[in-house]
């Protein structure tokens, strides 16, 4: 990382060629445009690095996408499965269909919960 600026690079370069003569004009262009090049990759590069951390998400996902579709699915079926069949069991089993959604609603509040402290 170079601590000076482009203006001091520019001057030093032009001194030099005073000093020089026009016979090393060539190598000190050519050192002069290599520093800018560099210093132009570095910003560049800094610039996508604070893009990159902006546009990360807060909290990465520890669980695999395909992981939470397969348990949501899975919750559907069975409280949908629950929801329909408990009634033709019989009236009384009606607390049976709240136990069982709030059995899924906790699974997939834990599950939700226990992706993100790690």
């Amino acid at each position: 990382m170079t601590t000076s600026s482009p203006g001091d690079e520019l001057r030093a370069t032009v001194a030099a060629r005073r000093d020089l003569g026009p016979e090393f004009e060539d190598s000190l262009i050519e050192g002069f445009l290599e520093k800018v090049d560099l210093e132009i990759d570095r910003r560049v590069d800094e610039r996508i690095e604070t893009r990159a951390r902006r546009m990360a998400p807060a909290v990465r996902p520890s669980v695999a996408a395909g992981q939470r579709l397969a348990l949501a699915i899975v919750s559907m079926v069975l409280g949908v499965g629950a929801t329909i069949s408990l009634p033709f069991a019989g009236s009384d089993f009606t607390y049976l269909i709240l136990i069982a959604w709030a059995g899924i609603v906790g699974v997939n509040f834990a599950f939700a919960k226990g992706g993100q402290h790690r």
